[in-house]
Formats: C-alpha cells, sequence, structure tokens
C-alpha cells in the first residue's frame, strides 16, 4: 500500500454510501487529508468494503487501564456506586505521564477495531489532592498528544464537576482533582481551544446535573463558551441518580435539564437510560444525541435504553465505549441491538420497516450521531470531509460469499474475528494489514506504566 504522499486517487471495489453500496467507486484524498473531487494519475485499487470510520462518542481514557479489575463480588449487592469507589482509588495513582501512555495505547486498540475519532470526556484534571498541576492544563494536554501519537482524531471535552450531590455538597477528597469552579474551568477552555487543529477539537463536558450546583447552573448556561461546539453530559444513567433528582429538583433528570436549558443538536445526552415516554419523544424532537454505551452500561447494570420508541420518534443516537471494558463498535452495536432482542423477545429491533438491514441501520445512525457529537467533518466519504476511513477484509472466511446486501450484517453479527483490515485517519494510513504503524512501541510504553501503576 502506497503513502498518502504518493498515492491520492482510490478506487474502491465497494464504497460505503448512506443510500447504499457503490461499486467500483472512484475518490481522491488532497493534501489535507480531506475528501476530494477528481482523481490523481493512477488510482489504488482497495479490494475491499470501504467505510466512513466510527466516531467514538464517549471515552474515559483512563478506565482502559482498570478494565477486568473491578469484577470481584463485593460484600454486599455491586452497582455503579461500588464500582465508582474502586474507579477513584485507581483515578487517584495516575499523572500525566501515565495517562498519555495509557491513552496512546487504548487510541490504537481503537483504531484497529474501526473507531477513528474519539470524544474524550476528560476530568482528571488536577494533582490527587486537588492541586493543579503547574502547568494547569497538563492531563489534557497528555491526552492531546495521546492523540497525535496514534493518529486519531479527537475532540477533547474538560469537564465541570463542582459538587459532589444533587445537594450541592462540597467534593469529596477522592473528587477533588476533578473539581473546578466556573472561573477557572472557563479559563481552561480558552487556553485549550487556541490549540484547535484539524482533528482537534475543544468542546464541554458537564459532568451531570448532580455535579453542577441548582444555583450555578444559570451562570454555567450563560457563559459564553457554552454557546459554540459541543456540549455533553451523563444523564439518567442510574435508577438512584433519578431518585435523587426527583428528591431535590423535583423533577428526573432529562426533564429537569430540558426545563434548564436550550436542548439542542450540539447536545449530546451520555446514557440516559431511564426516561419517560414524554422524555424520549423530547429528546428526540429536540435534535440532540443519546450517547450509548451498551458494554459499559451492561457491565455496570445500568438498564436498557427504550430503542425502539426513539428511532419511531427519529431520534439520533451514536456509541461509545466508555469505560472501555470492550473496544469496539461491532460490540457495541451488537449489543445494542441484543439487548433490545432480549428485552422485546423479537429480532431485528432497529431495524424498523420491512426489508431494512439491521446492520446498515445501526451504522449509518451510529455515524450520523457520532458525526454530530464531536463537531467535526467526518463521518460520510464526501467532498470536504476528513478522510477517515476503514477497509474490511475481503478475504476474512466470515465475509465468504458475502455480497453487499449481506455485508454490513457479517461484520456486526458474524463472529468476533476482527474485520478492520486497513484504516486511515486525517489522509493517512495508520493500520495496514492489521498493524497500527506505532503499536509496538505504545505498548511497551502502556506494559510499563501499568507495572508502575499497580505497584504504587
Amino acid at each position: 500500500m502506497s503513502d498518502m504522499a504518493a498515492v491520492h486517487a482510490f478506487q474502491a471495489r465497494q464504497l460505503w454510501h448512506d443510500s447504499g453500496w457503490r461499486v467500483d467507486a472512484a475518490f481522491a484524498v488532497d493534501q489535507h487529508g480531506r475528501i476530494a473531487q477528481g482523481q490523481g494519475s493512477t488510482p489504488h485499487y482497495l479490494d475491499g468494503w470501504v467505510l466512513p470510520g466510527m466516531p467514538n462518542l464517549h471515552s474515559h481514557a483512563f478506565q482502559r487501564a482498570m478494565a477486568g479489575l473491578a469484577e470481584r463480588r463485593g460484600p454486599s449487592d455491586d452497582s455503579f456506586w461500588t464500582w465508582r469507589e474502586t474507579m477513584y482509588a485507581f483515578a487517584a495513582r495516575i499523572d500525566p505521564e501515565t495517562l498519555q501512555a495509557i491513552a496512546a495505547q487504548l487510541y490504537v486498540e481503537m483504531l484497529k477495531a474501526g473507531y477513528t475519532q474519539v470524544c474524550e470526556f476528560h476530568y482528571l484534571h488536577h494533582q490527587p489532592d486537588g492541586t493543579p498541576y503547574a502547568q494547569a492544563e497538563a492531563m489534557s494536554l497528555a491526552l492531546i498528544e495521546a492523540a497525535r501519537e496514534a493518529g486519531i482524531a479527537l475532540t477533547l471535552l474538560p469537564v465541570l464537576y463542582m459538587s459532589g450531590g444533587f445537594d450541592g455538597r462540597s467534593l469529596s477528597p477522592r473528587q477533588r482533582r476533578f473539581g473546578h469552579d466556573l472561573e477557572h474551568y472557563l479559563q481552561l477552555l480558552a487556553t485549550l481551544r487556541t490549540l484547535e487543529r484539524d482533528g482537534l477539537r475543544i468542546g464541554v463536558a458537564l459532568h451531570s446535573l448532580r455535579a453542577i450546583p441548582e444555583h450555578s447552573w444559570r451562570s454555567v448556561m450563560e457563559s459564553e463558551a457554552l454557546k459554540t461546539g459541543p456540549v455533553h453530559i451523563h444523564i439518567a444513567e442510574q435508577i438512584g441518580e433519578v431518585q435523587d433528582c426527583i428528591a431535590t429538583r423535583g423533577a428526573r433528570p432529562v426533564e429537569w435539564l430540558f426545563q434548564h436549558a436550550a436542548v439542542d443538536k450540539r447536545w449530546c445526552l451520555v446514557h440516559a437510560t431511564h426516561l419517560t415516554e414524554a422524555e424520549t419523544a423530547q429528546l428526540a424532537h429536540s435534535g440532540a444525541i443519546a450517547g450509548l454505551c451498551p458494554t459499559t452500561e451492561a457491565n455496570l447494570g445500568d438498564g436498557l435504553f427504550p430503542l425502539a420508541r426513539y428511532l419511531d420518534a427519529n431520534g439520533i443516537i451514536g456509541i461509545g465505549s466508555d469505560s472501555h471494558i470492550s473496544i469496539s463498535p461491532v460490540e457495541e452495536l451488537r449489543w445494542l441491538e441484543y439487548g433490545q432482542r432480549l428485552q422485546t423477545r423479537h429480532r431485528n429491533v432497529a431495524a424498523r420497516h420491512a426489508g431494512d438491514s439491521v446492520g446498515e441501520t445501526l451504522w449509518r445512525a451510529a455515524l450520523r450521531g457520532g458525526t454530530q457529537a464531536a463537531g467535526m467533518a467526518i463521518g460520510a466519504l464526501e467532498e470536504g470531509r476528513r478522510a477517515d476511513l476503514i477497509v474490511l477484509d475481503r478475504d476474512a472466511p466470515l465475509m465468504a460469499a458475502r455480497d453487499n446486501r449481506s455485508a454490513m450484517d457479517s461484520f456486526l453479527f458474524a463472529g468476533n474475528v476482527p474485520l478492520v483490515r486497513h484504516v486511515m485517519t486525517g489522509g493517512r494510513w495508520v493500520v495496514r494489514d492489521f498493524k497500527h504503524h506505532d503499536e509496538t512501541r505504545i505498548a511497551a510504553r502502556y506494559r510499563l506504566a501499568m507495572e508502575r501503576l499497580t505497584s504504587a
């Protein structure tokens, strides 16, 4: 496979388009790593199914390092809240150097799985005791550098985290490294936004309603920093969260948010698991994204999102790997569908019309929502978009005798053998023949970081 500095023209045996597959389709990539019109001299032939890479709309990079370490039963019933205490203890050991090592390894794994962009919901801002680093944005810079190393597009979402509960209590000792007052948070955003470039976008994350005191909400909403770009928030993930919100604010979380914020297409409501019919319709009609993380939601015992009702209301979804108990858009979409099948005892739930493909429906929907959540020109192989794409392995036995009618369903539902053979981001091949160009060095550094982390 030739380097992009020499080859800008491509011919794909099968090229994904929102309206269906195009056979023997030509496209070009310009010097800025964007899809362009026209062709170069001799096109490079891509013998496989060529798809836009998937955006990953919700990531806590540091949690990848603790995947599998919270699976022993405690002395009482385990839940999200007991898992959170384990996570807090783990987070307290992570510094900028360790975070970069973890994130770079994670981002390599994402690319090899078919994610070409990640929205990093970042709240590890300060030292473990809450004291800012000498360079206040040190932890954010570690993530930016990790994304650059791996070659993945990044929407960095610094988190505003002000209180420890709906009642406005102070942050606990374990939460202090997450915290900002509004003034210092806006300073952080301003600093990071000077670094924006192609492949790096800075958005806003409000950790949750419980982390923003009610008396501070208006000031937060009126901040100029929140009036442009993506806005993400955790919401309605847990039944306990819903109950606490009702008890302190007199409304359910999504209900309260819509009463107190102009929620529109810039917003991504992460999880939004526990919704009434009215909330489901309101979220769908707002144009905001429901950010679904099925493997994490299953791992934490969160519950199931009302997918069919939401899709029927033309709601927008995207997927994220969140705590990274799994790093696979295939698994996220597969378990999004399988959860619905288990709940409803019906098959092919996401396909809402006769003859629709579940695989194509889910990939198309997640591309749309992930692109919107990222705030980037990605998610389609069209002129002006970033050349972020994946090529599925045509030689894989799982894809034998598959045509364009069955390719996406086989990709998502036929097994666990990796099928993403090549990956391009920003016009540059970062994965070739299943191997990332820098994975050996990045993995070696990650192993050393993990040894230091677990022996601390």
